[in-house]
């Protein structure tokens, strides 16, 4: 559970904020036990390394590491508890103004956040309007969660200009004063006390309580003694200005960007449908007021990037990336491969048989995987993910395998002076037994990793690929071996 208090607030606010969310936490059955660490990270995990949490130091900063019980002893996986948990702690930190989000372990692809948006725009200040309004479109979509971004609110700055000619009428050294405010604000050893049971001497140490440091009035009420001897107050030679602290500018290949960060849940778990709801809604002028009025049309709306940086930052504009841009990058390398692995296949079986057709017969159940796959996806509601695309690239070496035996067994039988349709009918009722077994072998190896997050996707391949292709390789490859050497023999 990750807490994020407006920047500025005090460490100890941010511990009664996580203490609350602890008492919560205590009250749901399958959580064992949890940890509470306020203004610094906790234990490095692969979340942290991927999102960078061990730079997550400061006092408004907080992290809850939750224990669940054994999965022997619930009935809930780990992310129906998240769902069932996240409502009512979001509803505690919503009363202490805190943005508390719940992070599954792992949370999947490598990326900062399921869904995260880049603004970019001609200078900082456009780029955090437009980041606040973007955000509002988030919080607007359907089943977007865990809303966040990295503008950081305003806190107050207090500048203390010393006047000087004040100072010297008052015969008040500058250094003085400074070092005065520098005593009470950090702390000034003034003396040291030596015991003769410690090695060192332990420093006396003069300054202000932390509640006093926070209180302006207390500081300027502070004596600053003169060259006289007299004891003049810092508020006769002090004037205070009000500003706000510079926020910090995050940078992506050298441009300047602010993101805006969220996770998606719901009955669409994916987070590409969000995205995809939000570009619309951006297209169709959610945004039109962010644009940059400098000679354009100030109602037109962002430009909206998915696969690289614009580049252009004269005018405001969006770049999507989290999950969808793994994703692309991932079926892009895996559609490639798989096209690859495709001709290489059809070299091989080129070489074996000698023949630029019948590498065509063989490979021709490879696509009807897809009957399968697809179906079987639907049927066990998951989402076709990277290890379901590489279930399909290991059914095509199945599916080709299953194809050599038949073809190389009618081969066998012509040779022997046996009719080519009888060769046909034998291939298929000779071929069977081998052929179910390897499947059979390679869909039961496949039902033990069925329950896994991550690699449902490749046995849900396996499984309904090899059944539903061992049965079309059966039928279709002699039929059409059949056609094809017809008119040859």
């Amino acid at each position: 559970v990750i807490v994020d208090m407006p920047e500025g607030t005090p460490l100890e606010e941010t511990l009664a904020v996580l203490e609350e969310l602890g008492d919560h936490l205590k009250t749901v059955d399958t959580v064992k036990d949890y940890q509470l660490y306020a203004g610094i990270n906790a234990p490095i995990n692969f979340n942290g390394l991927v999102r960078q949490y061990y730079l997550r130091k400061a006092p408004h900063m907080g992290d809850i590491q939750v224990n669940l019980v054994d999965k022997d002893q619930r009935d809930l996986q780990s992310h129906d508890i998240a769902l069932l948990v996240r409502p009512a702690l979001q509803k505690i930190g919503k009363q202490y103004n805190a943005n508390v989000k719940v992070i599954e372990v792992p949370p999947g692809p490598p990326v900062m956040s399921p869904l995260v948006a880049e603004v970019y725009g001609a200078n900082y200040e456009e780029q955090i309007k437009a980041a606040k309004k973007l955000r509002r479109v988030f919080a607007s979509t359907p089943d977007i969660i865990d809303i966040d971004d990295t503008v950081e609110a305003e806190q107050q700055k207090m500048v203390l200009h010393i006047d000087r000619q004040k100072a010297a009428l008052k015969q008040v050294a500058y250094g003085d004063i400074v070092n005065t405010i520098d005593s009470v604000l950090k702390g000034d050893d003034a003396s040291f006390m030596h015991n003769e049971n410690n090695k060192f001497a332990t420093p006396i140490r003069l300054q202000f309580s932390e509640s006093h440091k926070s209180d302006m009035q207390k500081i300027l009420q502070l004596k600053v003694r003169n060259m006289a001897g007299e004891l003049i107050s810092l508020s006769e030679l002090i004037n205070i200005e009000k500003t706000i602290i510079d926020k910090t500018i995050y940078h992506k290949n050298l441009l300047p960007v602010v993101f805006v960060n969220a996770d998606m849940a719901g009955e669409l778990d994916s987070p590409l449908y969000g995205l995809f709801d939000m570009f619309s809604a951006i297209k169709n002028g959610a945004m039109n007021d962010t644009a940059i009025n400098n000679g354009t049309d100030g109602n037109k709306a962002p430009e909206q990037y998915f696969i690289n940086q614009p580049d252009t930052t004269h005018t405001t504009s969006i770049k999507w990336d989290g999950e969808w841009q793994i994703t692309y990058e991932t079926f892009r390398d895996m559609g490639i491969a798989y096209g690859v692995g495709m001709i290489l296949i059809y070299l091989l079986v080129v070489a074996q048989f000698k023949s630029y057709l019948v590498p065509l017969i063989i490979m021709a159940p490879i696509p009807l995987t897809i009957i399968g796959v697809m179906p079987g996806h639907a049927l066990f509601d998951a989402q076709f993910t990277a290890t379901s695309m590489i279930g399909m690239i290991a059914l095509a070496g199945i599916i080709v395998r299953n194809s050599i035996l038949l073809v190389d067994f009618i081969n066998h039988e012509l040779a022997k002076g046996v009719s080519l349709v009888e060769a046909a009918i034998n291939s298929a009722a000779v071929r069977t037994k081998p052929i179910m077994l390897t499947g059979i072998a390679a869909m039961t190896g496949a039902f033990f990793i069925l329950d896994d997050p991550i690699f449902n996707g490749l046995a849900i391949s396996l499984i309904f690929g090899i059944l539903i292709s061992t049965v079309f390789t059966l039928v279709l490859i002699p039929m059409l071996y059949f056609v094809y050497l017809r008119k040859r023999v």
